[in-house]
């Protein structure tokens, strides 16, 4: 990985995200996935020699027995995705997941690029009262190489989809991502 992205650079550049992450008065929810893939591209993608080779959503079909793309960068993705993957792992658990290394989810890897290594999925909350608010999709971030990414930036894209009004941040996803 290039040493400019490591973390805590890598902290850097998330807060920057937060603090320049900007969307028009009344943005729908796809408007601000969009900005946010957008955001996250422009800073960690491969256009800057980040670690990032895809970035996007998904969120659940109409049947709930699977996942369909949302807006991503810089390429199309796998959809529908079944459930038994990373993105349904998370978003069935209500977890964040870290993949340090697909090759450790072994048949429950949905290989959408041969060449991606590692992948942080954050799930994305409705806004409301409940303490148990109903997850609506994810945000799944992949790369190239292995362990490009740690349960601090599961905790930063958090706050990133608290900013862009996507997802209030429950704080034990913050401190309680599972790490494979």
């Amino acid at each position: 990985m290039d040493l400019a992205f490591t973390w805590p650079r890598r902290a850097g550049i998330y807060t920057r995200i937060v603090d320049s992450l900007s969307l028009p008065a009344g943005a729908d929810r796809p408007a601000r996935m969009s900005a946010v893939v957008d955001a996250l591209w422009a800073h960690l993608g491969k256009p800057v020699r980040g670690p990032i080779s895809w970035v996007g959503f998904y969120t659940p079909a109409p049947d709930g027995q699977s996942l369909l793309l949302g807006p991503r960068r810089d390429k199309p993705a796998c959809s529908p995705i079944g459930l038994h993957g990373a993105c349904g792992r998370c978003f069935t658990s209500r977890r964040a997941l870290v993949v340090i290394d697909v090759a450790n989810l072994g048949a429950g890897y949905i290989a959408c690029d041969p060449n991606d290594q590692s992948e942080v999925v954050v799930p994305a909350f409705e806004f409301g009262a409940s303490d148990s608010p109903p997850c609506w999709g994810v945000l799944d971030i992949d790369s190239h190489e292995t362990s490009a990414f740690i349960s601090d930036d599961a905790a930063s894209l958090m706050r990133i989809l608290e900013k862009a009004g996507l997802s209030p941040v429950p704080a034990r996803v913050l401190t309680d991502a599972e790490v494979v």
